[in-house]
């Protein structure tokens, strides 16, 4: 028997995704830099380390360049959503059907 318990849907899904995404990104950014700094490391794997946190900061730094444009595209469809759910409950309650009386 399945439940359908979903209360926020996509943009509960979305911001769930993102905030796991962006919490495993920290924890592996922790854990590379604790094994680099008590030099538990050598050679070959201390380098490979090295890159793949030069690699994760990069990745962050262009990732939160474009924040500002998520964040902006994702106000005007929630601005969107907002305005057709009002014009449709208006439209039920009878209000404002473009039918006027003369």
């Amino acid at each position: 028997m399945k439940i359908n318990n979903k209360k926020y849907g996509v943009v509960g899904d979305l911001v769930s995704g993102t905030a796991g995404l962006v919490i495993g990104t920290i924890i592996v950014l922790v854990i590379v830099s604790t094994l680099l700094g008590a030099n538990l490391l050598s050679g070959v794997y201390q380098n490979t380390a090295g890159n793949l946190t030069a690699n994760f900061t990069a990745g962050i730094s262009n990732v939160s360049a474009k924040i500002p444009t998520i964040l902006l595209i994702g106000a005007v469809v929630l601005l969107f959503g907002v305005i057709v759910l009002l014009v449709r409950q208006s439209q039920m309650m009878g209000i404002g059907g473009g039918q006027g009386s003369l």
